[in-house]
């Protein structure tokens, strides 16, 4: 198999690869529709990780160390609820990592961040009593080329956000995500996170996205692992 590498550009906390998109890298060398990823060390950036199937599960390491690992999974839960595209642009101003953000310079969602996404979820109302974001998002051709593994990432730090990043530092420990058609460059798209429940230092998420029709393109679950900030910074 192919090594896996995690350009610089796509960090999460400022030494290591943003969590979607290093599943989502992971997962493109997995046959099946909805794969599980899970993050067993801070993916290293610019750095050649080997790639190998060990009983049926992928796995990427590097000097024989695993950092993450890929199999073929089900999501059985229902999709988090569409939000209209205005909803969406008047929710960001809300966004409450402007003011504070754990890692700011997050491809995702890092507002330090002029050559990344740009996601910056705020909040929208809740889905049967759960804490519900939805933010806007438009691919640009700087990610033309590695769309796949960038939609995962688009789905990620959503999740954590709305699993309450603000109030406490997390980092994703897994994550499964199905995506049935890539978003398309140029046009804007919504992403929805949903907080499902907290157990410990353990929080739980999901994540959708929709096209400018309102079309469900994919979605994603999340398990994310409080940690100390120092650790990442």
């Amino acid at each position: 198999m192919p090594d896996l590498i995690v350009p610089r550009r796509y960090c999460g906390p400022p030494s290591s690869g943003n969590g979607g998109y290093t599943a989502g890298a992971l997962a493109g060398l997995v046959d099946g529709s909805t794969v599980s990823v899970s993050l067993l060390a801070p993916p290293p950036l610019d750095t050649q990780m080997s790639v190998e199937v060990v009983d049926g599960t992928t796995v990427a390491g590097v000097d024989g160390a695993p950092v993450a690992r890929a199999e073929a999974a089900a999501i059985d839960q229902a999709a988090v609820e569409p939000v209209p595209a205005t909803e969406a642009r008047a929710a960001e101003r809300a966004f409450v990592g402007l003011a504070a953000h754990p890692f700011p310079t997050c491809f995702v969602c890092g507002p330090d961040r002029p050559d990344g996404l740009r996601i910056f979820p705020g909040p929208v109302d809740d889905q049967d009593g759960l804490t519900r974001l939805a933010a806007t998002w438009t691919p640009d051709d700087s990610v033309a080329d590695v769309l796949s593994p960038v939609t995962w990432a688009a789905l990620d730090c959503i999740g954590g956000w709305a699993g309450g990043l603000a109030d406490r530092t997390m980092v994703l420990a897994r994550m499964t995500a199905q995506v049935d058609v890539l978003p398309r460059i140029g046009e804007e798209h919504v992403v929805v996170g949903l907080d499902r429940r907290t157990e410990g230092r353990k929080t739980f998420t999901a994540a959708a996205l929709y096209d400018p029709d309102g079309r469900l393109l994919g979605r994603a679950e999340h398990l994310w692992v409080a940690v100390d900030a120092a650790a990442f910074a």
